[in-house]
Parts: structure tokens; C-alpha cells; sequence
């Protein structure tokens, strides 16, 4: 089978890496939708070093490795990478006059996240991710979580939204033809989320809330810059060489579609953006219901991860004391438990009855007192937002949507 590649920017260019580190795929057919400095040298010398991984070389085979990309043909556009053949179209932007058809294309991902709407019309302005599905691909992977402009609209039948070892069974090969891998955010808070849910239950998260110290995106500005009109966060607009920035991120809406047992739990997810390339954090904070003399310890915890991080293959428990470059490159880690900083406060919460709602008592009853035990957990996970974590979770289940296609 052959794969198409709609967008060659960190989360393509990675992709790119990675598929042809596995050599699943016969073929790859990589859509630029433009032309690429002077040509192919170019774009191969593009895809051959990376600032933050380094060269492709070193990435496929170390220190020995020679130079992995051969056979440039600049006539039909091609070349070899890791004994993959290549081919680069460089025409069509509007994914619905993408030649996959004529490539014999029957599975793209589209990276280049401006396509996140599945409702949108393929056939109106600069097209919509179902454009891949007129121009002759049969399924498409969105590399970023799906946002529906419209009000009122529901997710459509054939769209879902999978996170590769949480949900991905939910994905019905006859039903489903457009599927976002969500975010980077959300891939690595749904293994932090997951264990605990299968250990305690939603009815003893009582809240939660998360802050991702996150890397930058190249949606964000080297230097200062004036705003476009209309902008309500000036604060994008602001170098993210020498600035921490306040942000946001939708992981909290997404992790709903992939854990549905969450949309009954109070969750907030805010984002702090940092100067560094990759490498990012989640603070977990947790409140959870304790039984009777028995409080919830930082070593239960601990437990209950080391324990999924033994069948899954996507969970790291990590019991050394890490810093960010340390989790840069790491193979198939969603998230990296930072067992030695999970920290618990055991508290009894005392409510007044009368203050909740639809409480029934006398007037000038005392109001009667409910005591809860409850533990507070916070909990570090790392991900590599770019090539370890979510590039190798997105190929997994690329792979995986691959191999149930008929």
C-alpha cells in the first residue's frame, strides 16, 4: 500500500521520517502544493537535517549511518529515502485537486493543520480534509485535533477521534473515513488519565485539572510582530525566543471524545508556551474521593501506573529524576511518569448541605455538615510533542487504520 502525505512541516517532515524508518508502506507520495527552492536538491537537503533531531542519517541508523537519501529524479519528481521511493507533487493546495487517484493512493494523512474541520464543504474556498476523500484516497488521517466552525453542527458519522492504545477499537473501518489522531496534549494526558480511570472509577475523580508547559509550535512568532485585525490574544504575536506565553489548548474538549467517561468529571487544561523546540510537560492535579481509613498515597499511585506501563507499550514509568532533553527522540512514549514527583494531600472536606442544590430542610434547622475524605494527587508526565511522542503515535495508528483496510 502506498501512503500519501498532504504537508511537509514539523508534524509531515517527521512523519516522513518515521514511515520510512518503518518501510511499512510500498510507496509515499508527498504533497508540497508549491514548488521548493530550487528543487528536489532542496527539498532532500529540507528532509535530511532537522534542528531539533538532528540528521535523518543518525535518526535511521546512529553514528554509522551514511546518507539515506538517493535516486533524485528531478523530471518525475522523486527519490529514495531509506530504500523507500518517494514521489513530491507540488500543484495542487486545495486537497481535492491532489492527484491521488493517479498515484494510487488509497490512505493520506494531512498534516498540515489546516484542515480540521470534518463538516466543512470540500468544494467551497480552500477545500476541507473530506477534499482527499473526491480527490480518490478512501481514508484520511487529520494530525490535529477537529474543530467544527459552524454552530450547531454535529460530528459527522464517518469522522472520529482516536488516540492509538486508549480508543482506537472504537474505530469501525466500514463506518469511519476521516479520523483525527487528536493532539500531541491529548495523546500524552489520556495515558495519564486512563490508568487511574481503570483503577478508580469516574465516580471518585471528583475533579481535575491540567497545565501543559509546552514547547513551541510554528504557529508562534520569532519576533514581535503587529496583530491582524480582529486578533483578541495579542500575546501570539509575541517572540517565543525570550517570552513564557499564556495560551490555550482544547485538550480538555478532546479527551472527552476519547475518554467519554471524562465529559461527567469537572476538568479544566490551560497551556503555557516556553522557548525551548520540543520537550513538554503536563501538571496534573487530581481530586479524588478516598474510602474510609483508607487515603489514597503517592505509592498507589505509582503502583497503578508501573502496572499499565507493564502491558502497554506507550507508557513509560520512569523512576529517574529527568529534565525536558531528556525525553526528546524517546521511541513510542506517549508519556514519561515522573514517579518521582507524584505528590498526594490527604484532607477531610467538610460541605454544608444547605449550600447544595436542591437541599430540603427545616427553616432554622441547623444546617447538617457532610465530611468527605478526599486525596489530592499531583502528577508530571513528559511527552516529546513533535517526533517521540506524537509523529510515532500518529504512524502506530496510521498503521493499524492500514492494515484494516480491505
Amino acid at each position: 500500500m502506498k501512503l500519501g502525505l498532504n504537508g511537509l512541516g514539523r508534524i509531515g517532515k517527521l512523519t516522513l521520517w518515521n514511515q520510512v524508518s518503518r518501510q511499512y508502506f510500498s510507496e509515499i507520495v508527498v504533497n508540497l502544493g508549491r514548488n521548493v527552492g530550487g528543487g528536489l536538491e532542496d527539498i532532500a537537503a529540507a528532509i535530511e537535517k532537522d534542528s531539533t533531531y538532528g540528521r535523518l542519517s543518525m535518526y535511521l541508523h546512529g553514528f554509522k549511518g551514511g546518507r539515506v537519501i538517493e535516486n533524485l529524479d528531478e523530471e518525475k519528481g522523486s527519490m529514495t529515502i531509506n530504500g523507500v521511493p518517494v514521489t513530491f507533487l507540488r500543484k495542487a493546495r486545495n486537497p481535492k485537486d491532489i492527484e491521488w487517484k493517479a498515484n494510487q493512493v488509497r490512505l493520506v494523512v494531512d498534516s498540515t493543520g489546516a484542515f480540521k474541520d470534518p463538516t466543512a464543504d470540500p468544494n467551497e474556498g480552500r477545500g476541507s480534509a473530506r477534499g482527499h476523500l473526491l480527490a480518490g484516497a478512501e481514508k484520511v488521517m487529520v494530525s490535529a485535533p477537529f474543530k467544527i466552525q459552524a454552530k450547531g453542527l454535529e460530528m459527522p458519522e464517518d469522522a472520529i477521534t482516536t488516540v492509538m492504545g486508549i480508543n482506537d477499537d472504537d474505530y469501525d473501518p466500514a463506518r469511519h473515513n476521516i479520523i483525527s489522531a487528536a493532539s500531541c496534549t491529548t495523546t500524552c494526558l489520556s495515558y495519564m488519565i486512563k490508568p487511574l480511570l481503570d483503577h478508580f472509577g469516574a465516580s471518585r475523580m471528583l475533579s481535575a485539572s491540567m497545565v501543559t508547559v509546552h514547547a513551541a509550535t510554528g504557529s508562534q512568532e520569532v519576533l514581535d510582530r503587529l496583530p491582524a485585525a480582529g486578533a483578541s490574544d495579542l500575546r501570539k504575536n509575541r517572540s517565543i525566543l525570550n517570552n513564557i506565553i499564556l495560551t490555550t489548548t482544547g485538550a480538555a474538549k478532546a479527551l472527552g471524545l476519547v475518554i467519554p467517561e471524562m465529559k461527567s468529571i469537572g476538568f479544566i487544561a490551560e497551556s503555557v508556551r516556553i522557548p525551548t523546540s520540543t520537550g513538554s510537560l503536563i501538571v496534573l492535579v487530581l481530586n479524588l474521593q478516598d474510602e474510609l481509613d483508607n487515603p489514597i498515597k503517592r505509592g498507589l499511585l505509582n503502583s497503578i501506573y508501573e502496572e499499565y506501563a507493564k502491558t502497554s507499550p506507550y507508557l513509560v514509568f520512569s523512576k529517574e529524576q529527568n529534565v525536558s532533553s531528556d525525553i526528546i527522540g524517546m521511541p513510542r512514549a506517549a508519556v514519561v511518569i515522573e514517579s518521582t514527583e507524584i505528590h498526594t494531600r490527604t484532607a477531610t472536606i467538610r460541605v454544608n448541605l444547605q449550600n447544595l442544590k436542591n437541599f430540603k430542610g427545616e427553616t432554622g434547622d441547623t444546617p447538617p455538615i457532610l465530611e468527605v475524605p478526599l486525596t489530592q494527587a499531583v502528577i508530571y508526565g513528559w511527552y516529546d510533542n513533535e517526533l517521540g511522542s506524537y509523529t510515532n503515535m500518529l504512524a502506530e495508528l496510521t498503521v493499524s487504520v492500514a492494515e484494516r483496510m480491505v
